[in-house]
């Protein structure tokens, strides 16, 4: 009885199959990420929150770098996938698409600041410290805008005289500008910021005649 009782007052530890115990230290390192941004996250600290040895996380990251570059890795999939659902909805001219897509990119990084600085910031890129995983990942994200570009210039939404990559360049450029006004408070109302992205959407394209406009 007294052997029954002891197990009963013991603290339930979490058990984790080695496959998902990855997954779960990356979804309480975003946590962690947004308590205490980028300098205050480490391995230490993530293996207090997931209640695991302090040597655990070290089977799965090798140090701090490599978590870094696998949360960063999530938040490009992430937003590649709400990129996808803009566009591939069906009844929405190419511009209402295009403008989604901008306020999409603008309010991801809204939500998600901490996670926006590790994904475009100096930690990882400045550093040239970018995991192969990340790599494989952050560069198609890139090559999907000047391939979408392309496309928006074909059906004339956007200046078909412009050279596509520089263009794509400029238009990053400014949604990456506009998410930093925000992001460090220089713009804190969002209703600005909502007029400062239609007004470089309206700079960036021009409007289809009816007559050439695609099904």
């Amino acid at each position: 009885m007294s052997h029954q009782i002891e197990q009963k007052l013991k603290p339930n530890k979490p058990s984790y199959h080695h496959g998902d115990l990855r997954s779960t230290l990356l979804s309480a390192a975003n946590v962690l990420l947004k308590e205490t941004g980028i300098e205050g996250l480490s391995l230490r600290k993530l293996a207090d929150k997931v209640g695991v040895s302090r040597t655990a996380p070290y089977h799965h990251f090798k140090d701090k770098n490599q978590l870094l570059c696998a949360i960063a890795e999530q938040g490009f999939v992430h937003w590649q996938q709400d990129a996808a659902f803009i566009f591939n909805q069906t009844g929405l001219s190419p511009k209402e698409k295009y403008r989604q897509f901008f306020h999409g990119y603008i309010n991801y990084a809204a939500d998600n600041p901490e996670l926006y600085d590790l994904m475009f910031g100096r930690t990882i890129w400045k550093q040239n410290s970018a995991t192969n995983e990340l790599r494989d990942v952050a560069y198609p994200s890139f090559h999907h805008q000047v391939k979408m570009t392309k496309k928006w210039q074909e059906q004339g939404l956007m200046h078909r005289g412009e050279d596509t990559l520089r263009l794509s360049q400029v238009t990053w450029g400014t949604m990456h500008g506009i998410a930093r006004l925000l992001i460090d408070g220089i713009y804190a109302d969002r209703s600005h910021i909502d007029e400062m992205c239609d007004c470089a959407i309206n700079l960036f394209t021009q409007q289809i005649p009816p007559a050439e406009a695609p099904n």
